[in-house]
């Protein structure tokens, strides 16, 4: 019996259902297409050539043809395109912040509180209706119809940049690349407390908490969830709060929120993973007064997807692309260093 060691298990920036399968001991040998028919629900045929074609099938790490024949002890990694609920787009004339654009793709910087694509109680005022309005001919994924151009996205509270595939071929390249974790993403980030290290790596899996599916916890002992990397370094100490940069090596859902929980350095005013309260400081009530303003000025996760960077879909070399931080973002950090230098 094959085990299915990893399934529907979402990315952030992949829109994919992931599939991890470890080939029986016992198998005989059999084409891989036809194996991942037997294997997967709803999969036809032509989506398994076209995930194999596109790359997004690995055996033992490595993309395969379709005539590959898989063996015993075979670890198997597929990704397919994560059907949504309804394909129904409303065109909405919501402005959008172009940072840059050109034949084949644009760069999105996305405001704080705009969900990136309709979804369960939020089919409209999304970022997918925003271009469903500006651009009339993007693409689609094949069996992720209702999602033109997306490739990956970010929470609905953390803003920053998206990258939109424009042509049906930018869009299985630069969906590759987010596969391959070769894309390079950069996030600021302030959390609570005073980071120990100026740098450091926390390589900790991350999984669907199993008490709220729509948080993530962390599974230190690797025995759920999925690998999750992320690089951290000290950009700025403010005695109570730590303004720090994040780069992803995956892709994980809530990853950053996650592990800087984990680590006991909740992102500032996290609702979801705690950290929308004192957690380091004095209970006086002039520090809580102005916690509670910092809080007003930024009534999120205070979390920026900062830059982007991957191979160009056509011209085949590497591009990079920043953005500053939101107003809120440079607001709260403009009353942290007025507050640790007056007291």
């Amino acid at each position: 019996m094959q085990e299915d060691i990893s399934k529907n298990e979402q990315e952030d920036d992949g829109l994919f259902e992931h599939h991890q399968i470890k080939v029986d001991p016992k198998q005989d040998l059999l084409r891989i297409d036809k194996f991942l028919m037997d294997r997967l629900p709803n999969v036809t045929r032509n989506k398994v050539q076209k995930a194999i074609k596109d790359g997004f099938v690995q055996v033992n790490g490595e993309s395969i043809k379709s005539n590959y024949k898989i063996h015993p002890n075979d670890n198997i990694r597929i990704a397919l395109p994560e059907p949504p609920r309804d394909t129904e787009v409303k065109p909405e004339n919501i402005p959008l912040d172009i940072v840059y654009e050109d034949s084949d793709f644009l760069i999105v910087n996305k405001e704080a509180g705009m969900v990136v694509h309709p979804a369960h109680q939020n089919w409209e005022g999304t970022l997918v209706n925003a271009l469903a309005y500006h651009f009339q001919q993007l693409p689609e994924m094949q069996g992720n119809e209702g999602r033109p151009g997306l490739v990956h996205r970010i929470d609905k509270d953390t803003s920053g940049l998206l990258v939109i595939a424009k042509t049906e071929k930018s869009m299985p390249h630069l969906a590759k690349q987010f596969f391959d974790h070769s894309i390079e993403r950069t996030y600021y980030a302030l959390v609570w407390g005073e980071m120990e290290d100026d740098e450091g790596t926390i390589d900790v899996n991350l999984g669907r908490s199993f008490k709220d599916r729509r948080i993530t916890d962390a599974f230190p002992e690797g025995d759920f969830g999925r690998t999750a990397i992320t690089h951290y370094k000290v950009l700025e100490r403010l005695r109570y709060v730590t303004l720090i940069q994040c780069n992803l090596e995956t892709g994980r859902t809530h990853q950053i929120r996650a592990h800087m929980k984990y680590i006991g350095h909740p992102l500032f005013n996290d609702a979801t993973y705690g950290g929308d309260r004192i957690l380091k400081g004095t209970q006086f009530s002039k520090y809580k007064s102005f916690v509670d303003n910092c809080f007003k000025i930024i009534p999120r996760q205070a979390l920026h997807a900062k830059s982007l960077g991957f191979i160009h879909p056509s011209q085949n070399k590497a591009v990079h692309f920043d953005s500053e931080l939101p107003q809120d973002f440079k607001e709260v950090l403009e009353k942290w260093k007025h507050y640790i230098q007056f007291h």
